[in-house]
């Protein structure tokens, strides 16, 4: 283990909604034009934008002072290779310290909140006026983290994709995806807009929405039982994962009762394609960094070796 300033430590960056705009439309005047001509703020847009590069060159000027450093923009992240020993650092939203975290193999990962007042923050328990203090702490080994369970999809010829809130396995249309889905001795085959495997971060966030709605129309239709316990998230160190299946259709050749469940470090969930073209599987929201979901193909969809390490 190198010594503690000696620790490489890799800043993650994300574009702001402004440079999105101007990549699109190819001038800040042309972006503006674009936003105000639909009758939306774009000193919003003007403001984050700024206050973001703000945060990032005060967090850079910490790394200068540091030492050894890379900084990376988010969407380098798959073809990234980090160093056994880096010390990672996300600074976005929560979404980028989920983003990063999957690529990620037990390094400490510090999230760095660069507008406070626009992001709650979750994920991003520090600013980056923190970041001299946290590298010592963190490269001395005085800093306590929180484990997070990722999920891992395996495809027969090796492909891999991890995830830190959740997996989706369907099309990328709004067609319905059709598969075989099989868990423990229960297999049928099944139509609907997909499945979400969650971990227990994911669990209050798409995981969550979707068993929310589903609790809302079962009121609404008479049919919830009152003494349900109420839906509660899991822990996000919590060894076990949960699936449920968004809209699931039934007719001659398709069943719906393997709709929800939950799987343990030792299961497995297995999904195979009936699709001939249009399915596709991506973790944490990301389409870009997707594995192909065509006719025969089989994923098995279980809990992760590895976990993440978030800084507290």
């Amino acid at each position: 283990m190198p010594a503690n300033n000696d620790r490489k430590v890799i800043l993650v960056t994300r574009k702001t909604r402004l440079e999105d705009l101007i990549a699109k439309y190819l001038t800040p005047a042309q972006a503006r034009f674009y936003v105000e001509h639909l009758g939306a703020d774009f000193s919003d847009y003007q403001r984050e934008h700024d206050i973001y590069l703000a945060q990032q060159r005060r967090t850079v000027q910490t790394l200068e002072q540091w030492g050894r450093y890379q900084i990376i923009e988010r969407s380098f992240l798959p073809n990234f290779m980090f160093g056994p020993a880096d010390i990672v650092v996300a600074l976005g939203q929560d979404g980028l310290v989920a983003n990063t975290m999957k690529y990620l193999d037990g390094h400490p990962l510090i999230g760095l909140n660069p507008d406070a007042g626009r992001y709650d923050g979750i994920l991003l328990p520090f600013e980056p006026v923190d970041l001299p203090a946290l590298l010592r702490e963190v490269a001395a080994g005085r800093r306590d983290f929180k484990s997070v369970t990722m999920a891992k999809a395996t495809l027969a010829n090796g492909q891999v994709l991890h995830a830190v809130n959740d997996i989706f396995i369907g099309t990328r249309s709004h067609t319905s995806a059709i598969y075989q889905i099989a868990a423990g001795e229960q297999k049928e085959t099944q139509s609907s807009s997909g499945l979400i495997v969650s971990t227990g971060l994911g669990s209050t966030a798409w995981f969550k929405s979707i068993v929310t709605g589903s609790l809302a129309i079962a009121a609404a239709l008479g049919s919830a039982n009152e003494d349900a316990p109420a839906y509660a998230p899991q822990p996000w160190d919590c060894e076990e994962l949960r699936f449920a299946v968004r809209e699931p259709f039934p007719s001659r050749t398709s069943q719906v009762k393997l709709v929800y469940g939950r799987l343990a470090r030792s299961e497995q969930l297995s999904v195979r394609s009936l699709m001939p073209e249009n399915g596709v599987i991506f973790s944490d929201g990301i389409e870009a960094d997707r594995l192909d979901f065509n006719s025969g193909t089989e994923v098995q969809i279980a809990v992760a070796e590895r976990q993440g390490r978030l800084v507290v």
